[in-house]
């Protein structure tokens, strides 16, 4: 079977387009179907402000609204829940960035998800974390 150029370009590019929703989808879609692979209990901290706007390891730009969170290892796109231990409270956030990079920390948070489980202002607090995907 022979394609033409315009073919197999319209092909390429309705593949970057679905892989594209696909990391762009939330974390909360991603989790729907996703199953169990990784949990850890630690230590969690949030963003600062000032790194609103600046690009993070996948290359997006940080947004301090959004659910996003920086891990050592995960792959980026995880979704992943996040349960305070303190009150019980969880949020879901994508994987985009690396980090923390304080050795008792094993996750930060975008400002939004600090909030969501009621730890912005805070600082830190306990979490358990489920990777799903």
């Amino acid at each position: 079977m022979k394609f033409s150029g315009l073919a197999v370009s319209a092909l390429i590019t309705a593949i970057f387009i679905a892989c594209g929703n696909s990391v762009n989808a939330t974390a909360a879609e991603s989790a729907a179907s996703g199953t169990l692979f990784h949990a850890d209990e630690g230590r969690a901290s949030y963003y600062a402000d000032s790194f609103h706007g600046k690009r993070t390891a996948n290359g997006e730009t940080f947004r301090l609204q959004e659910y996003t969170a920086a891990h050592r290892s995960l792959p980026f796109g995880t979704a992943v829940r996040v349960t305070n231990l303190d009150n019980g409270r969880n949020v879901m956030v994508r994987i985009n960035d690396r980090g923390p990079h304080l050795k008792n920390r094993i996750i930060d948070l975008s400002p939004a998800a600090a909030r969501e489980i009621g730890i912005f202002g805070k600082g830190t607090a306990r979490v358990r974390i489920e990777s799903l995907n």
